[in-house]
């Protein structure tokens, strides 16, 4: 099962820094997904995710008081409204664009309600 949870975090880790470039792949989650998966499967992988300098704070933010800072919720709000105006612009159907605005507010509705952090 450690070899699940570890193929696991390898593959999170490498969707999060895809994320990083791609803007319409999330980041944030799939470092959450990682660290989760690397605390059941390799303690050195799990600290050095919480340690590295740009993708610890976050990470750490979430585990211990359950929160999102301000800026990566402008930046996670902003960037579902930029993805679903390009779709607009695109003229995708209105049963698409119903489906990705649903699921984006719903989205934006949870990523808003977390608190900010310390």
């Amino acid at each position: 099962m450690r070899g699940l949870w570890l193929a696991l975090g390898g593959l999170f880790l490498a969707l999060g820094f895809l994320g990083v470039v791609l803007p319409v792949l999330p980041t944030t989650p799939f470092l959450l997904l990682a660290a989760g998966c690397f605390a059941r499967s390799s303690p050195r992988l799990h600290g050095w995710l919480l340690a590295h300098p740009v993708f610890g704070p976050p990470i750490r933010n979430w585990q211990e008081n359950g929160a999102i800072s301000r800026g990566a919720k402008r930046l996670a709000v902003g960037s579902m409204a930029a993805v679903f105006l390009v779709s607009l612009l695109l003229g995708l159907g209105w049963k698409v664009l119903a489906a990705q605005g649903a699921l984006m507010a719903l989205g934006a509705a949870f990523v808003l309600s977390r608190p900010d952090g310390p």
